[in-house]
C-alpha cells in the first residue's frame, strides 16, 4: 500500500511546482524545424496499433488529417500523474475535430491505467501499444509528448513533465490545424 501512494506523493509536488511556475519546462509554441521521419515518411506510414481502454484494435492511422498529440505515460510515473490535469484540461478546451489526443499508457498491467483514470474521472483517450512503438514514439523516458502535423510529419517533441494547458501551447495546436 506505501509503495502505491509514492507516485500520487511525488506528482502532487510535482504538480504544484508546474503550477507556481517554479518548475517551467519550455513547451512549442510553434512548429520546429525537425528533420522529417525517417527521410519524409509521415508517422502514420509506420505501424502503431494500439488498443482502446476497451480492447478494440485500432491504428493511429485513423487519425490523419489532424494534429495529434501522442503522450507517453505510465500510473506508476510521477512526472506522468502530475501532467495529466493538465492534459485533461488542455483537452477539455481544444477542439478535437482538428486535434486529437492519443495518451498510451505503458503500464504492464492495464487495469492500473483504468483504475487511475476512473479514479480521477480523466476522459482523455487513452490506448495501450499492441507491439512495440516505432519511431518517433520509442522514448527511452516518460512522460514524452509527440505532435504530429496533420500530413503525420512530427511538429515536435517534448520529453519530460510540463503543463499543457497554457494558452500559448493551445494556440500553437490550433495553428498547426489550421496550417
Amino acid at each position: 500500500m506505501a509503495t502505491d501512494a509514492r507516485p500520487v506523493v511525488l506528482s502532487t509536488i510535482q504538480r504544484g511546482l508546474l503550477r507556481t511556475g517554479l518548475w517551467r519546462p519550455h513547451l512549442p509554441t510553434r512548429p520546429a524545424a525537425l528533420p522529417p521521419i525517417a527521410a519524409g515518411r509521415a508517422a502514420y506510414l509506420h505501424p502503431l496499433a494500439l488498443y482502446t481502454l476497451g480492447g478494440q484494435l485500432t491504428n493511429l492511422s485513423r487519425y490523419r488529417g489532424k494534429v495529434v498529440l501522442v503522450n507517453l505515460w505510465a500510473s506508476w510515473c510521477p512526472p506522468c500523474l502530475a501532467e495529466m490535469p493538465g492534459l485533461q484540461a488542455l483537452y477539455q478546451k481544444t477542439d478535437t475535430a482538428k486535434v486529437a489526443f492519443v495518451l498510451i499508457s505503458l503500464d504492464e498491467n492495464p487495469s492500473r491505467a483504468r483504475a487511475l483514470l476512473k479514479r480521477r474521472s480523466y476522459t482523455l483517450p487513452v490506448f495501450f501499444p499492441a507491439a512495440p512503438l516505432p519511431a518517433p514514439f520509442d522514448s527511452p523516458s516518460i512522460p514524452s509528448t509527440v505532435i504530429l502535423a496533420p500530413d503525420g510529419q512530427l511538429a515536435d517533441r517534448h520529453d519530460g513533465m510540463a503543463d499543457y494547458d497554457t494558452p500559448e501551447f493551445r494556440a500553437a495546436l490550433e495553428k498547426l490545424a489550421d496550417d
